[in-house]
């Protein structure tokens, strides 16, 4: 054979490599040998018959730089290995194989006009084996169908060359980069990673790969989320990769891109247990160290991100420990190869090299086979470019390998070789296999104690979401409920001595029908409690909503029952207080009961509207994400049921309207009785002071309560502690006093039934009562009214004293006197006795009064029988002698009966307050005045 016209220069300095070369048929430049003649391995043998060419196309310069051509030189101890072996058992005979290497150098002019100047000057080659680089290979096999060659490449990867319609002869007993798609999509269903994100180098080849895993994946039930792809800088789609939170990315780009890509992946805190990595696994040992330097990272903080990813590449020498068709198995074989390469380059494509050239062998011989079986006369060397029948024997042949090799089962399907794919995991800046694949069978076998995930388990596909339900702690329920069972305890036992002495004066004169009311409203407000702790995890969806119902219309109600009792007591106090005409007033428990009844009215009228019209729902509102606080690889997004409705904000800005303006009423009214002491009355203050502590109370539990919706402990716990406090200071205020004033005297609140109002810029008399208040300044205009009424009374009525006087001392049995004293003193009487308007009395000094009264009418005063003749004197009312009489007995009793009203006397005293002597026009009047109270 003539070598080929232009060669590449090859060193020499290492002699076994020169040797193996020689002996495989490759000549350096300047050499040749006779057209026609033969060199290979024969040429070497002593029982060479005849020869079988065999086309080699690889890269083989021995520059250091040149990655492909290391893979050229690594595999050639491998290739001589199996053809010795071959060659040994006769497996061909009488034929032998003949392989002429041809160096592509990985450039597609060369590698094509290496091509041709075998065809054109070499011996008919039956096959062609090789094929480094993805260009020259693409170029090449594309143009076998016109040679009827077959090609068989041990290192093209690339998967375009998988394209059977573009290259039917192609075969390669090398898995193709697509080839780890279906053992990715087994992975991840191993551990049930349903939702992944790709991300990809602009580069065809990895585009390519991406293209096949989307077809993999799809009907698989296996999400691709998100799919990001760069050129140069990969950080902008690592945080698009986070932002659709991926947890789960595959990866396919390049060692140098790796680098950029787990650096980013640093910096977004895409690592750790909570993320997984997937990339090649093909790059070279330590590759991180030869890029560190391209990129602004620390290596520690690269190598804190590469930590876990999982490599996925084809297995370069099966694991198991079995014969192969050699003969040997993987691991001996591996030893062979060490010894015959000694300190050349090795190459991880070794075993396939090896395997290949076993698949020529064993085609060749179902070739011959073939054609002993049916046509002895055609042999196989018999094979040129244009004998098309024995090109697609060959070609058929090849589909039907299968044997176990030293990388494997070898088995094509279309042309694609279906091998082992293995996995690794980067465990300490070494790599670990942890799993492989075997794309025959279809299983995967995992090593569970080699494999390490950071995290307690491996990481979940997406960020596992899982709802809580906020609820209320079952302690605190329990402390607040026995709280709450205390005070409804503590209710009963007022209810109970309120109902025992309801006939006793101190707690009859309080109203005992209003603090019935009062204890009512305060266990009602009691009995919500429980209900507001009851949530979703103490009853049912149905039933918490039933719940919303009922505890709104128990506490709504509780509320306005106490309230509206304590406000209806304290209304009575103050209507008695403002009463300026000095009329009497008699304001009954039924009233009481009938303003709080009318409250309720509204309530019910409020609360069946809003049942009706826009009924409470349970509702459900979702809060933002938390991580676990147990540290496990999910996130607990908080929910919390609460009651709501279509248009809550008109319904309790209604209700809050309603009870605000009773709120602020019941205040206004406490405010203007807060210096009032009616001991008659026994809790005038305190009731002021116990709508002081629900209005300020109430505000603050609103408030509070609505800015902790989001939390139901601290909330439940505010709500329940400000019904407790309201309620407990509520009855403490009204029934505790009693409880002391009955036990230690229980007379004091009755012995003085009386307002008493004095200046507070005046002393009171040291005999004043104990039951006399001071009021303010803003009461003066008023007092001084009153003290102006009061003089111009005391005033008149002195003067009708001093009038009746003179008419007695000048009076005769005259009838000019008498009809004098009808014309122009009777309406004087009148008025004396018209006082009564004023003011009531005691029941007792009532009693006497009218008695006098109803025997001597004022009517009679004037007027006379007409069935009496002036003839009898005794009879005769208008007779001097009668008037002196009668005057002479109702004067003093009306100075001690009425005169206490404008400033004369006590009507508590049994005689006037000055000397009985002392004539009504020289007293001394003090500048108060004294109400008489009934009826309360």
């Amino acid at each position: 054979m003539h070598p080929s016209p232009r060669r590449p220069a090859a060193a020499t300095s290492n002699p076994a490599m020169l040797l193996l070369l020689l002996c495989l048929g490759w000549a350096p430049p300047g050499w040749g040998w006779p057209r026609g003649s033969s060199r290979g391995a024969a040429g070497l043998l002593p029982n060479a018959t005849t020869p079988i060419s065999i086309m080699g196309l690889m890269p083989l310069s021995q520059s250091e730089e040149d990655q492909k051509s290391k893979i050229g030189r690594g595999v050639l101890p491998a290739v001589q290995l199996a053809m010795d072996q071959i060659r040994n058992e006769s497996l061909l005979n009488p034929y032998f194989l003949d392989l002429r290497l041809y160096d592509t150098e990985c450039d597609n002019a060369k590698g094509l006009k290496a091509f041709y100047d075998a065809i054109k000057y070499g011996p008919n080659h039956l096959m062609v084996f090789g094929g480094v680089c993805a260009t020259v290979t693409s170029i090449i096999a594309e143009s076998l169908k016109g040679w009827n060659l077959v090609q068989l490449s041990f290192a093209a990867t690339t998967p375009e060359l998988a394209d059977k319609k573009k290259y039917p002869y192609f075969f390669r007993t090398v898995p193709s980069d697509n080839a780890v798609n279906p053992a990715i999509l087994k992975l991840l269903k191993y551990y049930q990673w349903k939702r992944v994100g790709t991300l990809t180098q602009d580069v065809q080849r990895f585009s390519e790969v991406r293209n096949d895993l989307t077809g993999v994946l799809y009907g698989e039930d296996i999400e691709i989320s998100d799919t990001e792809s760069f050129s140069n800088d990969p950080c902008t789609s690592v945080k698009k990769l986070k932002g659709n939170d991926v947890r789960i990315i595959l990866g396919q780009f390049d060692e140098e891109m790796a680098v950029k890509v787990f650096c980013c992946a640093y910096e977004e805190e895409m690592y750790g247990s909570k993320y997984q990595w997937i990339i090649p696994g093909w790059y070279e040992n330590l590759w991180w160290e030869s890029w560190i330097n391209s990129s602004q990272c620390l290596s520690k903080n690269l190598l804190a991100a590469m930590e876990g990813y999982i490599g996925v590449d084809f297995e370069p020498l099966s694991s198991k420990m079995l014969k192969t068709i050699s003969g040997r198995t993987p691991q001996q074989y591996e030893k062979e190869y060490n010894a015959k390469r000694g300190d050349g380059q090795s190459s991880k494509f070794h075993g396939y090299a090896y395997d290949g050239i076993w698949v020529i062998a064993k085609t060749l011989q179902r070739a011959m086979k073939y054609l002993n079986a049916t046509n002895k006369h055609q042999k196989i060397e018999d094979f040129n470019y244009t004998n098309h029948k024995l090109g697609k024997i060959f070609l058929d042949a090849m589909n039907e390998t299968n044997f176990f090799g030293v990388t494997g089962q070898v088995v094509f399907r279309n042309g694609e070789r279906m091998g082992t794919i293995k996995f690794t995991q980067f465990q300490e800046r070494k790599e670990v296999k942890v799993g492989e694949y075997n794309a025959v069978a279809d299983t995967l076998e995992m090593s569970n104690n080699s494999i390490r995930f950071q995290g307690l388990e491996p990481p979940k596909d997406k960020t596992i979401i899982q709802e809580e339900l906020r609820k209320i702690s079952l302690p605190l329920y329990s402390i607040l409920s026995a709280l709450t069972i205390l005070g409804m305890i503590m209710a009963s036992a007022f209810l109970f001595f309120n109902i025992k002495n309801r006939n006793q004066k101190l707690i009859k004169m309080s109203s005992p029908y209003m603090n019935n009311l009062i204890i009512l409203g305060g266990m009602l407000s009691y009995a919500s409690i429980f209900l507001f702790g009851l949530d979703g995890s103490f009853v049912s969806e149905k039933t918490f909503e039933t719940l919303c119902t009922v505890r709104t219309w128990i506490l709504t109600v509780g509320y306005t029952t106490a309230f509206g009792a304590m406000f209806a007591k304290t209304w009575r106090v103050h209507a008695i207080f403002k009463n300026v005409k000095m009329k009497k007033k008699i304001i009954k428990d039924q009233k009481l009961l009938v303003i709080v009844g009318g409250m309720l009215l509204i309530d019910l009228c409020i609360l069946i509207c809003w049942q009706v019209v826009d009924p409470l729902r349970r509702t459900v509102e979702k809060y933002n994400m938390e991580p676990d606080p147990a540290g496990r690889d999910i996130s607990i997004r908080p929910i919390l049921e609460h009651c709501e409705n279509t248009h809550m904000t008109i319904w309790l800005g209604i209700v809050y309207a309603y009870k605000g303006l009773l709120m602020l009423f019941g205040c206004f009214l406490a405010w203007e009785t807060r210096n009032v002491s009616i001991p008659a009355l026994n809790d005038s203050k305190y009731i002021g002071m116990s709508v002081y502590n629900v209005g300020i109370m109430c505000i603050i539990g609103a408030a509070v309560s609505f800015l902790t919706r989001d939390q139901p402990n601290v909330q439940f716990c505010i709500v329940a502690l400000v019904i407790i406090f309201c309620s407990t200071i509520t009855l403490c205020l009204v029934f505790v006093p009693k409880l002391i004033t009955l036990r230690t005297n229980p007379d004091a609140a009755t012995q003085n039934r009386r307002f008493q109002f004095t200046q507070n810029q005046k002393k009171e008399d040291s005999k004043t009562s104990t039951s006399v208040t001071s009021v303010n300044q803003a009461s003066t205009s008023r007092l001084e009214g009153l003290q102006s009424e009061n003089h111009r009374l005391r005033m008149k009525i002195t003067e009708l004293d001093k009038d009746l006087e003179e008419v007695t001392m000048q009076l005769q049995d005259t009838p000019e006197k008498t009809t004098y004293i009808k014309q122009n003193h009777y309406q004087d009487l009148n008025d004396i006795l018209s006082i009564r308007n004023f003011t009531d009395s005691k029941d007792g000094e009532k009693a006497i009064l009218k008695n006098h009264l109803d025997q001597n009418p004022p009517a009679q005063w004037g007027s006379s029988d007409p069935s009496r003749t002036s003839k009898d004197p005794i009879e005769d009312i208008n007779s001097p002698e009668h008037i002196q009489r009668r005057l002479s007995l109702q004067l003093p009793i009306l100075h001690h009966a009425y005169l206490p009203s404008i400033g004369g006397v006590d009507a508590s005293c049994a005689s006037p307050c000055v000397s009985p002597s002392a004539s009504p026009r020289h007293r001394h009047v003090p500048p108060s005045f004294r109400v008489m109270v009934s009826g309360l």
